[in-house]
């Protein structure tokens, strides 16, 4: 953990800015802090660029940083070249595969998220898995649980949030993994979940990240109105969240809205991000229908 005297980190706002979803707050605090020293330099530049990639604006990262970066920097850059250029993916994925079989990414911890996030994107699980098995930084253990949570695999997500809690039980990743698991495993655990975003909220204030969290916990409970009232103020916050998109239109149709309200967060989703998972799926299964349609029509 970065520190400096009086054991205070400096880079705690910064840190918990990201991870709670406030990317600009985060972009904010890393232009404004002055570290006292090189290493704690490069981890506010790599916070920095990370919360711009969140925010899609890949081309400032590919532009800030040069081959005569850090190395943590260029791994940044390779995250933001994936994202922004389809046509060097396959490329980029070869190249992790023969990082991760040489092993180079033990030791390096932004390598290690550089790569399970992209493994991630292109569903390959277990590769994430392997490129973070070495790492025991918390972020990292936060990843691995929410892959096995995407895997279906709480006994696994339960055993992380221990390893997590023996490690830093305050830290607000290991409150954030509490809360996905609890998520998962529904039930009276959703309210929990609930209570766990508003302590965040109240302590760092809201993002939608954890406004979505929230929602997540009342649509499960059958709260569709405070749902409603959590993602709006998500929109908010950014009218072009995927997840909130998303949330939106699955609740409109909870509350029986006309389809006109779907199809309308649908279209805004399509236009934010026309690779979210859903929107992919989606329009395979329009290609589909369409396929089979003009085939019964020629019949």
């Amino acid at each position: 953990m970065s520190r400096q005297s009086g054991d205070v980190d400096v880079l705690f706002d910064i840190k918990n800015s990201f991870y709670i979803g406030n990317y600009q707050q985060a972009i904010n605090e890393a232009q404004r802090v002055k570290p006292s020293t090189p290493e704690l330099q490069l981890e506010r530049d790599c916070f920095l660029y990370r919360s711009y990639i969140a925010q899609k604006k890949y081309r400032v990262v590919i532009d800030d940083i040069s081959g005569s970066s850090p190395t943590d920097l260029r791994q940044l850059k390779t995250l933001a070249d994936y994202f922004n250029n389809k046509n060097k993916r396959d490329s980029i994925v070869s190249s992790l595969d023969d990082h991760l079989s040489s092993r180079s990414y033990d030791d390096n911890h932004i390598g290690a998220v550089v790569a399970a996030t992209i493994y991630c994107y292109e569903k390959n699980y277990e590769s994430a898995l392997k490129a973070l098995h070495k790492d025991d930084h918390l972020e990292s253990m936060a990843i691995n649980l929410q892959i096995y949570l995407r895997m279906d695999r709480v006994d696994l997500a339960k055993k992380e949030l221990k390893n997590m809690q023996d490690k830093d039980e305050d830290n607000t990743l290991t409150q954030l993994a509490q809360a996905w698991l609890n998520i998962a495993m529904g039930g009276d655990k959703l309210q929990d979940a609930y209570y766990i975003f508003q302590e965040l909220i109240d302590k760092y204030g809201s993002s939608a990240v954890l406004l979505n969290g929230q929602a997540v916990t009342f649509i499960g409970q059958g709260k569709y109105e405070e749902a409603e009232s959590a993602l709006q103020e998500a929109l908010d916050k950014d009218s072009n969240n995927t997840d909130t998109l998303l949330n939106m239109m699955v609740l409109s149709q909870h509350l029986s809205k006309p389809s006109e309200v779907a199809n309308r967060y649908r279209s805004q989703l399509i236009d934010s991000t026309a690779e979210h998972p859903f929107v992919s799926d989606y329009n395979s299964k329009m290609a589909e229908f369409d396929r089979l349609a003009l085939q019964y029509s020629m019949a």
